[in-house]
Formats: structure tokens, sequence, C-alpha cells
């Protein structure tokens, strides 16, 4: 089983290309390969370190990347590579947690182009599909049949199919439903010399029909499988762990099994022997053997209904002793959170209130959840658990009994059931909360995924809970566990700084222990998240030399040049992978801004450290009809990496590390094209697992920008909007008509760069502050007042939209409120703020603060109407000024539905029945959705009597001055064509949206050219 056949014949060609080198003619690589191919490749510097991270902790820099439009297209491309020996990298999401997706190789990515669903049999239960269907997507496609692709890793909704088989994923559900290769039926490939063929159920005799050493590579490849069956079955049989979840190694123990018509591990029947499926070998081959351009697929029955009950432990080791016996209720999840992450829970805004729900002495959980027939078979599956593991425990998660062991078996102590989905959802947010909070950390030490998903037998959990402690201690630092604790793969993230020396001897010291843990438990270093750069190596340690040999052969037979995706799953011996090379953090490492920050960094290792938060799980990436949200409406509207959250994160990172070239951050490219396309709209602050603050970095990117290249004049006219909507209004109606003139719109677009096609808003000569003083001031006197309350006149509401003032007014008012319109206040910064001028924000910043922070601490409320002035009171004066005042202002801030909503204020409130059951469509703003504010306006509407469907909506795309930007007016539209898709599919009679901004891009979207109105509008529209 030698390896010299691969290797000799590839040796001359080889020499003239060294694919590891960096002297690479990429100029005509490109152009070859689209004269080739005919699809986009790209490899400029920004496009190759875009492609260079995942969600791992490696980074390794492509040759380039390519964007196949079809099989064609792929199979031009390997048939290139393979005659010039180039590797090649098949990608879906880039969610992998092992490094398998960053590799020195042309990378395809499948998600632009290869991602539709081509045919769904929903009686045959099939689903055929590109290998760049998102997995949400997919189930979206399905629901209409009651119907879904099983397997549910934590991260379908932005994880490709291609991904789910090359990583055999799996999920939370695997015991009910195993791992991804159980669901394949049939896969179109594409071989490492560029043939097309297809994989599926063939039977034994066929292969050996088929198999010839001497013949093509399809023959050779058939010749291998058939020499394994025929020599290495009792091998394959004798070292594969007996585990339900094991995705270590290529798939050959389910291939040993179909040929006997044996069970697998788990009870998953085979069927009868002698036939298999060789597309299931592709499964968990991380790309290493084939590239799939097409999957057929089974799916499940989407069940019933759901049951959960939350068991509740004193200890860790208490729960790991209960998860076997909990299983014998053949449950469909059982997942585990420790003490460390519950702690962590208590104290954050997100998942405090759901730890609440824990009752004292609580510092482990499982989370049992059954699938249901219906409601009653629910709670009797409940009530079977809790008679045995928690006999005394109630609904209210009362304490069972005083000693945790009864005659030596463990029980919980407590138990919380939940049938509806809203309670469900509660407790599975606590389970959920573990990830976002170990990824916020922004010190050098990160919680790093390199040995997180060993596999043990359930049975041997308290074992190796014990030992995996003891590893962490002997090595000096400590983890959190949580995740399937019912099939035994449990989540631990190490806390290891690789800057470090000492970090990688730690990295290397904790996997090699952990690997002989695992393998003296009879388990798997890895049971979900695959081998990559982060566990190849320990393949031979966990099943031996002889199958490590069969590996190779195995690879060499599909791939005899090695060149797909190398170094995963097995390596050979003159090209080695080691998980402590490559890393994107280590030793080498060198962070250089390059500047001073402007702005305050409340976080370790300040703005560095929120520049280098990003892991790359590429929630960013997440399509709206999904999964909802905010972030990123740029990725969503254009499908580009460089538009994504991550995208930015990462070449920002890089272009301040040395990856790209010194002091590129500062570059005209640079601001334009990698941070000038995020609009601001703060959804990463909340979406994004680690809370990457894009808007705030872009606005210190941008002023530093400034400082060293000075500004345009549109960006400077933007900025000093207030300025000019005071002119507005003193000059209107002429200011008005003067937008209207012939040829003036086509004027600003070549002079400023405004587009042409957009209406400029409309200024008032009455302006909403001198309504307030002509009408005397409020009709409210502050002796009889509830509350009394500054409602500041932001500049749009003052100059372009009084109405919105005018009704906030009459609200507060008839809700006891007495109101002051303060002078000498107008623009709140948030227009310098959003075009990177820091300094002009934080001067206006103090004198509002100078102004109105003494009335807070004489009990005023303040209230703003527009929702970005609102949230930069809130939140940014923060970041620009950090001091009492600024605290004690943001403190005494709210926006109009969220003052009315908070206090209680409509209670005192009469509505007319007349607008009961009108029905209201509401786009809400995304900075207060970043905010977690959004929700007031749907309330008081509601209890107004409205009908409200509040979209699950993102950013309108309008952002400020973004959409009225000539090179960013297509991206404007693309973004906000999401959000027209979303308020069509509404049943609302007519949309009402808070934000300027929304209402302007909402108004564009009908002929009808009528602004939206506002919340606080028809919340006066209501009274009687």
């Amino acid at each position: 089983m030698s390896l010299e056949p691969s290797v000799d014949p590839a040796a001359d060609r080889r020499a003239n290309y060294d694919y590891r080198s960096d002297d690479v003619d990429r100029p005509a690589l490109v152009d070859d390969l689209e004269r080739v191919v005919g699809c986009t490749v790209r490899a400029d510097s920004y496009s190759r370190e875009l492609y260079a991270t995942d969600a791992s902790p490696y980074e390794v820099t492509p040759i380039a990347v390519a964007f196949p439009e079809s099989t064609a297209d792929v199979a031009s491309i390997l048939e290139y590579c393979a005659e010039r020996t180039i590797p090649v990298l098949p990608r879906g999401g880039g969610t992998s947690l092992a490094g398998q997706t960053v590799n020195r190789a042309v990378v395809l990515d499948f998600t632009r182009h290869m991602n539709e669903i081509l045919e769904v049999d929903a009686d045959g239960r099939r689903a055929t599909v590109q290998p760049g269907t998102i997995l949400g997507t997919l189930n979206e496609a399905l629901e209409p049949h009651d119907l879904k692709f099983a397997p549910d890793p934590a991260w379908g909704d932005k994880s490709a199919i291609g991904g789910a088989i090359g990583n055999n994923s799996t999920g939370a559900h695997s015991l009910k439903y195993g791992k991804t290769d159980a669901y394949i039926e049939s896969c179109e490939v594409v071989l490492a010399d560029g043939t097309v063929t297809e994989f599926g159920e063939v039977s034994l005799e066929e292969i050996t029909d088929r198999a010839d050493p001497d013949g093509d590579l399809e023959a050779r490849i058939y010749a291998e499988v058939d020499r394994i069956l025929e020599e290495d079955a009792d091998l394959i049989e004798d070292a594969y762990p007996d585990l339900k979840r094991n995705v270590s190694g290529y798939n050959l123990d389910r291939l040993v099994a179909e040929s006997r018509g044996d069970t697998l591990p788990g009870g998953e029947e085979t069927g009868d022997a002698g036939t298999v499926n060789l597309a299931r070998m592709l499964a968990g081959s991380e790309g290493t053997l084939a590239i799939v351009t097409e999957a057929t697929v089974s799916l499940e029955p989407v069940p019933e209904t759901k049951a959960v009950s939350l068991l509740c432990y004193p200890e860790l080791h208490d729960a790991m002793r209960d998860v076997a016996p909990v299983l014998e209720h053949d449950p469909s999840a059982v997942e585990v959170l420790d003490d460390v992450l519950i702690d962590l829970a208590r104290g954050t805004a997100e998942f405090g209130p759901v730890t609440e729900i824990l009752p004292d002495g609580t510092n482990a959980v499982l989370l049992v959840e059954f699938y249901a027939d219906d409601a009653a078979h629910g709670r009797e599956q409940v009530a079977g658990l809790l008679a045995d593991r928690c006999p005394d425990a109630d609904a209210e998660g009362e304490p069972a009994n005083d000693a945790l062991e009864t005659d030596g078996e463990t029980l919980a102590l407590a138990a919380i059931e939940a049938y509806d989905d809203a309670e469900r959802a509660k407790l599975w947010k606590l389970r959920k909360s573990g990830l976002p909070i170990l990824l916020s950390r922004t010190t050098d030490e990160k919680h790093i995924s390199f040995i997180e998903d060993t596999g043990i037998p359930p049975a041997h959990l308290p074992e190796f809970v014990e030992g995996f402690e003891a590893i962490l201690e002997d090595h000096d630092t400590y983890a959190s566990i949580y995740a399937h604790a019912g099939p035994g793969v449990l989540h631990v993230r190490p806390l290891v700084n690789t800057k470090t020396e000492i970090g990688l001897e730690q990295l290397y010291g904790i996997a090699d222990d952990v690997t002989d843990l695992v393998v003296e438990l009879g388990g798997s270093v890895s049971g979900e998240h695959g081998d990559g750069r982060a566990r190849t190596q320990w393949n031979q340690k966990l099943y031996g030399d002889d199958l490590w040999e069969t590996f190779q052969d195995l690879k060499t037979a599909f791939d005899p040049d090695w060149l797909l995706n190398p170094g995963q799953v097995v390596f050979r011996a003159d090209d080695p992978t080691d998980l402590r090379d490559h890393l994107r953090f280590d030793p080498d490492y060198a962070f250089e801004a390059g500047f001073e920050p402007s702005l305050e960094w409340d976080n370790d290792n300040g703005f560095q450290g929120m520049v280098e938060l990003c892991h790359g799980c590429g929630g960013c990436r997440g399509e709206q009809s999904t999964t909802g949200g905010v972030m990123c409406p740029t990725y969503r509207a254009s499908h580009e990496e460089i538009t994504a959250t991550r995208g930015r994160a990462n070449a920002l990172r890089q272009a301040m590390s040395g990856d790209i070239e010194p002091g590129e951050a500062f570059s005209d490219e640079f601001v334009e094209e990698v941070m000038g396309l995020c609009i601001g709209c703060k959804g990463c602050a909340i979406d994004c697992p680690s809370e990457v603050d894009m808007a705030k970095l872009k606005a210190e990117v941008t002023h530093e920008y400034h400082e060293r290249n000075g500004a345009t004049l549109r960006d400077r006219l933007f900025a000093e909007v207030a300025t000019l909507s005071a002119w507005g209004s003193r000059l209107a109606p002429l200011s008005n008509l003067a937008s209207k003139l012939p040829g003036s719109r086509r004027l600003l677009e070549a002079t400023i760069g405004i587009d042409s096609s957009r209406s400029l808003p409309t200024f008032h000569a009455m302006t909403f502050r001198d309504w307030f003083d002509r009408r005397g001031g409020c009709r409210v006197s502050e002796t009889e007042a509830v509350h009394k309350a500054v409602l500041y006149p932001d500049t749009y509401t003052n100059h372009n939209h009084p109405e919105a003032g005018k009704a906030a007014v009459r609200v507060l008012e008839a809700a006891g409120v007495h109101v002051r319109v303060p002078d000498g206040v107008g623009d709140t910064g948030r227009p310098a703020f959003s075009k990177g001028f820091l300094e002009k924000a934080r001067n206006t910043a103090v004198e509002n603060v100078e102004a109105l922070a003494p009335l807070a601490a004489d009990g005023w409320d303040v209230v703003v109407i527009e929702p970005s002035d609102a949230v930069m009171f809130q939140s940014d004066y923060l970041d620009l000024l950090a001091d009492d005042a600024a605290e004690m202002l943001a403190s005494a801030t709210y926006g109009v539905c969220e003052y009315v909503d908070s206090l209680g204020l409509d209670e005192n409130l009469a509505f007319d029945s007349d607008v009961a059951g009108e029905s209201l469509t509401y786009h809400g703003h995304c900075h207060q959705k970043a905010t977690r504010k959004d929700h007031h306006a749907v309330g008081v509407l509601r209890r107004a009597g409205y009908e409200v469907d509040p979209l699950d909506s993102g950013c309108c795309g309008m952002a400020g001055s973004f959409g009225y930007e000539a090179e960013h007016a297509s991206m404007s539209d693309a973004i906000a064509s999401i959000l027209y898709e979303q308020v069509a599919e509404s049943d609302g009679d007519r949309v009402v949206a808070p934000g300027a901004s929304c209402r302007t891009q909402l108004e564009n979207r009908s002929s009808v050219a009528s602004e939206p109105p506002t919340p606080i509008e028809l919340l006066q529209a209501a009274l009687e």
C-alpha cells in the first residue's frame, strides 16, 4: 500500500508549479480559467484574503476564488488544475469549525450561483439540490409539504448542503435523525481529473465488474472500493468506535455495514447485504475525494408537536451521570449547559432573564425534548421522564428531594416543563446562550474550537468530563461544557492564547491528551464538526497505522495527485498537517492600527479587540427569507463576501496585521469598497454571535481616513444636513421648487454625486418648533402633569416632517405629560457620526449633553421621535464622551413610542373604536432593533386598536445618506427590494414606519408616492 505511484507521476509537473509557494502568475491564471470556464474568477488580494478564513481559528490565503455556474464549469476548472497540479477546494458557507474550508487552493464558492433547489418530490420524500443551497432555504421550501431535511446543524440557516455532505453534518436532534449520510440518495460529482459521474446505490457485483486498477480514474476508484471491501472490512469493523456520532476519517464503517447488511450504531438499518451507496462514502470526506455538484437527498416529516423538560442539577457531574438513564425514555434531544455558561448568562441582558427561571442551587441543566403526536402525547412523555428522573418536581421547578442520589441513582433536583412554542423557545434560548457568550471575548485569550466536539459513548460521559477537566487543569486553563449530551458530543472550547508559544504548547498538549482519553473511552475525536486542520493528525492515533494507510490509498485512488483539499482527513508523510500551523493568531501575528482611536472602546483590548473579534461563523451571510433579523443587508442584496460583516471584519484585521498592504485600511479603495458599503444599520451589534460592531468600526476608520486624506464636498454637506435643512426651511417654498427645476437633479449627480433618481426632502417654512411656540407651548401644566418630558426637535421632524412632532405633543398631552421643546438644540450629531466626522459629532454631543443632562438630573425625560437620533443619545454618545453626564442623558432618553409603552402612558388614553381592526404592516428601524427597542411601537399600536403585522425586516437600504449617493443607489434599491417583498406578503392595509429614511424608501416603492405615516401619527389618529 505504498504511496509512490501517486506521488512520482506528478513530480515533474510539481517542479514547475509549487502550490505552496507564492510564486504564482495570478493574472495569467485568472485569464486562463475565465477563458476555459466562462465564470467569474478572482485572484486580487482582497478576494483571496476574504476566503482565507472560515469559522475556525485558521487562516490560509487561497490561490484564487472561482464562482462556478454549472457542473461543466466545475469540470473545466478541475481538468485545468489537474493538468497543472493546482489544488482545488469546494466551499459552501465557510462555516466550518475545524479549518477544512481554507487551503492553498483555487476555492470554488458554490453559494453564489450553484444554489438552486432543482426538484422536490413530496410524495417520494426526496429533493434534488445544488451544493450551494442553504439548508434553511431548502427547509423553507419544504414547509408547505410538512417535510424537512432532517440533520439540523446549529448554523443550518447559513451553511450549504454541500458543506453538510462534506462534514457529514448533524445537529441537536441526531438521536432521532443521525447524520447527513443517512439521507444521501445519490450525488453527481466531478472527479479530480474533471470526469463527471454519478455515485449512488450499486451492487457489490457491479463494483467488481467496474473495477480496473489500470483503467481510467473511475475504474481505479471502483477497484480500491472493491479491495477495501475484500481485504479491510474486518479491520474497519474492529477499528471504528461504536458511536452514533462519529465523523472522523472516511465513512468506511457505513460502507462495510451496508455491504454486510449490518445495523449501524444507534440502530439504523442498512438494508439487505450486497449493495452499498457510494455517494454516502463522500459524507465527511471534506471535499478530498470528489466535488459534489448535485445531490438527491431523502426527507423526513416535520413532527406534529414537541415537549420539553429542563432538568436541573447542582453539579455538572450529576447531570452527566443522568444522561444514560434519560436516554432510556427515547427523547429527540438531550442538551447540557454547565455552571460556567449559566453564570455568564446571568450577567447578560439577553439571557439573564431566562436564567431567572432556574431554581436556586442549579449549576447544570439537561434540556430534554420529545417529539410528540399531539399535546397529550408530549405531556405523557414528559410525565414518564419526571416520574423516573425527578419524581417530586412540578412545572414550577420545585425541589424534588433533599438528597440528590437515591439508592445510588442520580436524580434531578428540579424540573421545568414547556409545551407551547414560546415556553419551549425560552428554554432552548438558555441552551443556545453558550456560543454567543463564548465568542464575545475580546482578549488575546479565546475559546478556541480545536477539540470541541469529541464523540463519547453516553455511558462514559462522567469519566470523560472528569478526565477532560483534569487535562485542562494540567494545562493551566479552563473551558465551559455544553451541547449534545444525548449522543455524547460535548462542545468544550478551552481558553487559549495562540499569540504566545505557551498557548501553542497548550493547544497541542490538550489535543494530544484529550485524544488519548477519547481512544481509551471508545470515542471519536470528532462527533460533529469534522477533521480539517484541527483534528486530521489525530486520525492515525484513533484508527491505527493500518487503517491510516487505507485512508491514504482511498485518497490516492480518488485523487492521484492529492489536489482536492489536500491535508484534510488524511495527509502524506511528506506534507503533514499540524493543528498549530496556519493559525489566524500565532506568535508571529502583529496588529498595528497606525492611529489613535477617537472613540471610547469599552472592551478588553479596545479597538484592536473589536477588530479581531469576528470568529467567522458566517451569521451575517443569512438569507432574509429564512433568518430574519437585521444583519447583514448588503450581503443579502449582493451575496458578495466583501459586503458581509465577516468579510469587512476580516479585511480590516488583515489590513492592520500585514496580510494586506500596510496602510491599506486608509486607502481610497479600502474605504470605498470595504467600509463604504457598510450602511451602519448596527444589526451586527445584535445579530452577530460575537457582537462585532461594524458600524462603530466604520466610523472610526472613516474618521482616520478623513484625517489623512480629507473629505469630499458631498460628505461634508451630508454631515451639515442640519444647517442645510435650516436654510431649506427659511427659503421654503423656493427651496422645494429648486429641486424640481429641469436638469437640477442631473446637475447634482454630475457635480457632487447625489443620485438623480432620488426625490429630495421637502422643507416646511413653519417648523415644528415654530408651531409649538405659536400655540403657546404645552396645554398641560407642569404642576398637574404625571410626567414632564423634553421633546427633542430632531432635524427631520423639525424641518421636513413637523406633523410627527405635532402628533407626539398631542399624544403626550392626552396622556397627562407636560411637554417642553428645548431651545438651542437641533442636530444630534448623527449625520456627522455616520460619515466619520467624529470631532464634529463629539462637539455636538457636548453641546447637547450640556443642555439636556441638567434637565435629566432635574427629573425631565428626554423624548426623541426620529429613531436614529434617539439611539444617538442612548448609545453613540457613550462612545463619543463616556462621562457621567452622557450616561445620565442616555438613561433618561426614550424613543417616543418607547416612552409611551415603558411608562404605561397609553393607560391614560382613550382610543376611538373606529380604528379597531384596521390592519398595519409595521417596518421597524434597524437602530431600534439593534438596541432591542423596536417592540414598543407595535405594543402601543395594538393597544390602540390596530391589528399590527411586525415585519422581521432588515434595513430599508436608504440608511441616511447612503441611498442618495449615486454609486450606492443600485445597492440601496437591491436592499429595498427585500423589504418590498416582505411588505407585499403582509396582510396589512397600509405600511407604518418610524424612521425618516425608511419612509422615504417605502414611498419609492409605490407609484402612489405617499410617504407612510409614523406610529405616533397613527396613535394620535386613534385618540377619541
